[in-house]
């Protein structure tokens, strides 16, 4: 049977460069041959969510949110606009941050659909957040005397918002790789505006937990942070505030290896894209083999 790939994400009508990280994580999973179809699907761009299983052929689809955690979007509009019948969010049996999959029909396009949870919450993220920090430094070992600040956006409308950001710091730390690593947010304690006052450390990585660079992660971050007044007039990495020196390093979601995270949800769900895993990894810097 064929099987197809269906990564579904926001996308804006006012950020052009919002759905590129999609399309580029798209291309990197269809050069590597993983499925017989690769299709973006998008809630605010075209192609939209409810005309995306239209244009696919395979009988079986496996579809990856590509958004940082649990909620609105995808425990309600992205099943609701797939039309799949059955859709209970109880079934990811999930506290914000286990959501694996759930296998369902999509009746009006007699497909059956694996929908999978937000990359945002998956383990191999965690790597990808390492692998920001080793790209913005340039140095692949980095970690030992260095600090890194994990930012989430924070919202009390969905507090699995803050869960994915701290499950990801945790495990970093657990890790030992780095000296310190703190959970921080753009509007909830604590916040990303007195970063250096969190950290002993004189080096600082701070890897914001978004899919795109847009305005919070180009505009509202860096100045929140004091990388400079105007983010219009650009900024230094590393940019020293209050003596720790910081190293900014954008949407993680822009990183290359995030193609490996939305694989690894494909293959929870039973996708036989074991091969490509190890492809995409050794193309896009990731570790081979784990």
């Amino acid at each position: 049977m064929s099987q197809a790939l269906v990564i579904v994400a926001h996308g804006s009508h006012l950020n052009p460069d919002s759905s590129t990280p999609t399309f580029d994580h798209a291309d990197t999973i269809r050069a590597a041959g993983a499925f017989d179809e690769v299709r973006e699907a998008f809630w605010k761009e075209e192609p939209s969510f409810r005309e995306v299983l239209r244009t696919v052929e395979s009988e079986e689809v496996f579809v990856v949110p590509l958004f940082i955690s649990e909620g609105y979007f995808t425990e309600q509009v992205i099943p609701r606009e797939l039309r799949l019948d059955g859709w209970d969010v109880a079934e990811w049996d999930s506290d914000g941050t286990d959501a694996s999959h759930v296998t369902l029909t999509a009746a009006d396009v007699e497909k059956t659909v694996h929908y999978c949870g937000p990359v945002g919450t998956h383990d191999a993220m965690s790597d990808v957040i390492v692998q920001r920090a080793q790209s913005v430094t340039g140095d692949p070992d980095v970690g030992e005397g260095f600090g890194l600040a994990v930012v989430g956006h924070g919202t009390e409308r969905n507090e699995n918002s803050a869960k994915a950001i701290h499950y990801h710091a945790e495990r970093i730390r657990e890790s030992g790789r780095f000296a310190e690593v703190e959970a921080l947010f753009m509007d909830e304690d604590p916040e990303v505006d007195d970063v250096a006052e969190f950290f002993e450390s004189d080096d600082v990585v701070v890897v914001p937990l978004f899919v795109a660079d847009g305005f919070h992660t180009q505009e509202d971050i860096p100045e929140d942070m004091g990388l400079t007044d105007d983010y219009r007039t650009g900024y230094d990495v590393p940019a020293t505030v209050d003596g720790t020196d910081i190293w900014y390093a954008g949407a993680v979601g822009t990183e290359a290896l995030m193609a490996d995270v939305i694989l690894e949800r494909a293959a929870d769900a039973g996708a036989d894209v074991r091969d490509a895993i190890s492809r995409v990894r050794a193309e896009t810097g990731g570790a081979v083999g784990d």
